[in-house]
């Protein structure tokens, strides 16, 4: 217990983590075992160390947070990381759900509370874009866009094209539209939207079946489907932001610098 009490005192020193933050995790009060504990610092510093490595004031970090295997899915949310933010070096900026409820809000987290957020497996995966869209990213981040881009009202399948709900990956996503397109085009999540069309983004997809939907509707509030098509409905399959599909995005843009797994035993 001692070796726990040392390694976490070190590793949090060297994170400069951030006060605890409740919202978007487990609506369960359960208390992390320090097993648990450890690895969360223990991914979060080799995290730090890779970011420090690539030289980059900002990159995206994915964690894995469910099992989204039956979806072809690794990754399930995703964050923007700041080098150097006013609130410490490598904090990471992302959208997250409210316990229990249908809203959100946008958080500045350090990497040790991010990966002790309902993380599935202790692995991350670290996203450097280009130079020039590292810059674009900065620029957007300095500006009250992030604000206006974010939507209140949560859907974990939300819509990819459609402006009622949003997800933790489609602000995200977002951002990098917005980063995108030319100074002034995007002032809002429409035309965000309108550039992701005009680009050519794919989205992914979350199959959800018949029975599941109805449990979703009656119990759980962070799920709408009121933004998608009876096609979609049928088919049990909805159009989503994924990390992944962030990723192929960016990589499609030619901005996609370097990417990297950090993983652990």
């Amino acid at each position: 217990m001692r070796t726990t009490r040392l390694l976490f005192a070190a590793i949090a020193a060297t994170l400069a983590m951030s006060a605890p933050v409740h919202a978007g995790r487990s609506c369960q009060e359960v208390k992390p075992d320090a097993a648990t504990v450890q690895k969360a610092l223990q991914l979060a510093l080799r995290t730090r160390e890779a970011l420090d490595a690539s030289g980059a004031p900002v990159g995206l970090v994915g964690r894995v947070g469910r099992d989204l295997s039956k979806n072809g899915l690794r990754y399930s949310h995703m964050a923007i990381a700041h080098r150097d933010h006013p609130k410490g070096r490598w904090f990471l900026t992302h959208m997250l759900n409210e316990c229990g409820t249908g809203a959100s809000s946008l958080y500045d987290e350090g990497l040790g509370n991010f990966f002790l957020d309902d993380v599935f497996v202790f692995e991350a995966l670290i996203v450097i874009p280009t130079p020039d869209l590292q810059a674009r990213l900065l620029a957007v981040m300095a500006t009250p866009l992030p604000l206006n881009l974010h939507q209140k009202s949560y859907s974990l399948i939300a819509h990819p094209f459609s402006t009622r709900h949003q997800n933790s990956n489609q602000w995200v996503l977002e951002q990098i539209a917005a980063a995108l397109a030319p100074a002034g085009a995007v002032a809002s999540r429409a035309d965000a939207q309108r550039l992701l069309r005009e680009r050519g983004y794919a989205p992914g997809a979350i199959s959800i079946g018949p029975f599941e939907r109805i449990g979703a509707r009656l119990f759980a509030a962070n799920v709408y489907f009121n933004d998608h098509s009876n096609d979609e409905m049928q088919a049990g399959r909805y159009q989503a932001v994924t990390v992944e599909s962030v990723i192929r995005f960016v990589e499609q843009m030619q901005t996609l610098g370097t990417r990297q797994i950090v993983r652990l035993p």
